[in-house]
């Protein structure tokens, strides 16, 4: 005699999927003073004949770090405990 079996399948708890996302964003700054921008100033008073005047060269370096990072994104997908267990 032969016998049939279906396959079944018991499922209990099942969480299914998760997505977590930690986006950062834009950043936005305002007016930026690296001290008045003013160059350099030279006084140069009565003259005669041929003046040369030189400024020298001037240079003004700003670092500046910005950051949007959104954090850190937990999930969580778990089926929890005391699930009952059916047959399909």
């Amino acid at each position: 005699m032969d016998f049939l079996f279906a396959q079944e399948t018991a499922a209990a708890g099942n969480g299914g999927g998760a997505a977590a996302s930690a986006n950062g964003g834009a950043v936005a700054t305002g007016d930026l003073n690296t001290g008045s921008n003013v160059g350099s100033a030279i006084g140069v008073g009565d003259t005669m004949g041929a003046v040369s005047v030189d400024g020298g060269a001037i240079a003004n370096t700003a670092n500046i770090g910005a950051s949007a990072g959104g954090g850190t994104a937990i999930s969580d997908a778990s089926g929890g405990d005391y699930n009952v267990a059916f047959v399909s």
